[in-house]
């Protein structure tokens, strides 16, 4: 069940601490953000101020030391391993920077297997979205930089859920590359997806709703923005 207000994500008081003692270092300090449906939201900040700590955190790839994360409505920090198992398979879609796909099986393998090899049409209709459904027996290592993550992107909406992902989606890409991927984003958050994009990049931040900022575990930045288009991004 949504929650009546609207929100699709709330952040409660997230903090993550990693080592102990002298060691201790705070990668997430305190921080509480919410994300309506449907909003289209950009987190910048340098290398280490924690932004993708929160990304993976909003994923379930990693756990805060405390506080509360609400996905839909449920506090997926009270999940218990099954439950944490089929938030990642159904409700949220993860992008990475680097791809992450499986270099010996096609790119329509690549898409499928996250049901289990299931549903060939379904998988081709998402190659087809995104433009590769020609390459969809081609292997990573035969496709550029911008193909693969399009797979990858394929793969992440071969899911149910509302929430998609992107941690540096066009960081290993040309620029060529890098917008023709950011278009494609912003065609996913027309049609309705929920969408946090975590980028170094201050430029690519623009063509969001929404612009939070952080810096040494903290957000020090949150502001709505008018979403310029993606061809005038250059960075």
């Amino acid at each position: 069940m949504i929650m009546e207000n609207n929100f699709y994500v709330e952040i409660k008081n997230v903090t993550k601490v990693y080592g102990e003692g002298e060691g201790l270092a705070y990668a997430l300090n305190d921080i509480s953000l919410n994300i309506k449906k449907g909003e289209f939201v950009t987190i910048v900040g340098e290398s280490g101020s924690g932004k993708t700590t929160l990304l993976n955190i909003l994923g379930a790839i990693d756990y805060p030391t405390k506080g509360e994360v609400i996905v839909n409505g449920k506090d997926i920090t009270k999940f218990k391993e099954k439950e944490l198992t089929n938030y990642r398979k159904n409700d949220v879609g993860f992008v990475y920077q680097f791809f992450n796909l499986i270099n010996d099986i096609t790119a329509l393998q690549n898409v499928m297997i996250v049901t289990r090899y299931k549903n060939k049409e379904r998988a081709q209709e998402l190659l087809d979205k995104v433009n590769l459904l020609d390459k969809q027996d081609k292997f990573p290592r035969q496709l550029s930089g911008g193909q693969q993550q399009r797979i990858a992107i394929a793969r992440a909406l071969n899911k149910e859920g509302e929430l998609l992902l992107f941690d540096e989606p066009t960081g290993a890409l040309d620029e060529a590359s890098g917008i023709s991927i950011l278009e494609l984003i912003k065609e996913l958050h027309k049609e309705g997806k929920t969408i946090v994009l975590v980028t170094h990049t201050k430029e690519i931040g623009l063509i969001s709703d929404r612009i939070i900022t952080m810096k040494d575990g903290k957000i020090i930045s949150d502001k709505d923005n008018n979403p310029i288009p993606v061809k005038e991004v250059h960075w």
